[in-house]
C-alpha cells in the first residue's frame, strides 16, 4: 500500500507544480502583453508645446456667425489614421484612427464609424484607453479646449459638459442638433480590470479652419 500512497503523492505533487508553472507563465504573459500595450499607446501621444501668447478662437457660435462645413471626399476606412486631437491643457496630441476596435484602441483615439467626421453637423465620437492616451483625461473639463485636425482643416470645440455614465449607456452616441464633439474613456480612472463606467466630455464646434482645398 505505501508504494500507491508514494504514487499518488507524485502525483498530486506533479499537479500542483503544474499548476502553479501555468499560472506563473499566465501572468508573465499577461504583464507582458499589458506592457507592450501601454508602451505602444503611451508612444502614440505626442507632446507639444502650447504657447500662453496664441489668441484663442473666436466662438463664431456663440456671436451668431455661421460656422464652414467640411465636405471630406470619402470616409476613412477601419485603421486608417486620418487625423489628430490636440488637447491644449494637458500639451498633448493624440493620432485618431477609424474604428474603435482594441487594433485602433492601441494604437491611438478611435473614431466611432458609425458617428460623422470631425467638423460636420451632428455628433462625431471618439474613444481611448485611460490607462494610455486618455491617463490624464481626468484633468480635462468644462470650457477646456479639443481641436481636431483632418486632411478637412483645423475644428476647434470648446467643452459643455462632463458626464459619468454606466458602461452600456448608450447616449453618447446620440445624435446631436449641432456639431459635436463627444470623447469617451473608461472610469474610474485607477480601477483594476473592466471599469464599469465612462468618463465623457460633451464638446460643442466654436471655429473652424479649412484646408484651401476646402475653401475653393
Amino acid at each position: 500500500m505505501k508504494p500507491e500512497k508514494n504514487g499518488r503523492g507524485k502525483e498530486k505533487s506533479f499537479l500542483v507544480s503544474f499548476l502553479s508553472i501555468l499560472l506563473i507563465a499566465t501572468g508573465l504573459y499577461m504583464a507582458i502583453s499589458y506592457s507592450y500595450q501601454w508602451i505602444k499607446g503611451y508612444s502614440a501621444v505626442e507632446h507639444t508645446e502650447i504657447k500662453e501668447t496664441e489668441a484663442a478662437p473666436i466662438d463664431k457660435r456663440a456671436m451668431g456667425q455661421p460656422l464652414e462645413v467640411p465636405s471630406y471626399e470619402s470616409p476613412p476606412k477601419i485603421d486608417e489614421e486620418f487625423g489628430t486631437l490636440t488637447i491644449p491643457k494637458l500639451e498633448v496630441s493624440i493620432p485618431i484612427f477609424e474604428g474603435t476596435d482594441p487594433d485602433q484602441l492601441a494604437k491611438g483615439i478611435g473614431h466611432f464609424a458609425n458617428s460623422v467626421l470631425p467638423g460636420e453637423d451632428n455628433n462625431s465620437v471618439l474613444s481611448g484607453h485611460r490607462d494610455t492616451v486618455f491617463r490624464q483625461l481626468g484633468e480635462v473639463g468644462e470650457d477646456d479646449l479639443l481641436i481636431v485636425t483632418t486632411s478637412a482643416g483645423e475644428f476647434t470645440y470648446r467643452i459643455q459638459k462632463v458626464r459619468i455614465v454606466d458602461a452600456d449607456d448608450r447616449t453618447v452616441i446620440v445624435p446631436k442638433p449641432r456639431a459635436t464633439l463627444t470623447v469617451t474613456t473608461c472610469y474610474p480612472f485607477d480601477f483594476v480590470g473592466n471599469a464599469p463606467e465612462r468618463y465623457v466630455l460633451v464638446a460643442e464646434l466654436i471655429a473652424t479652419d479649412l484646408t484651401e482645398e476646402e475653401t475653393a
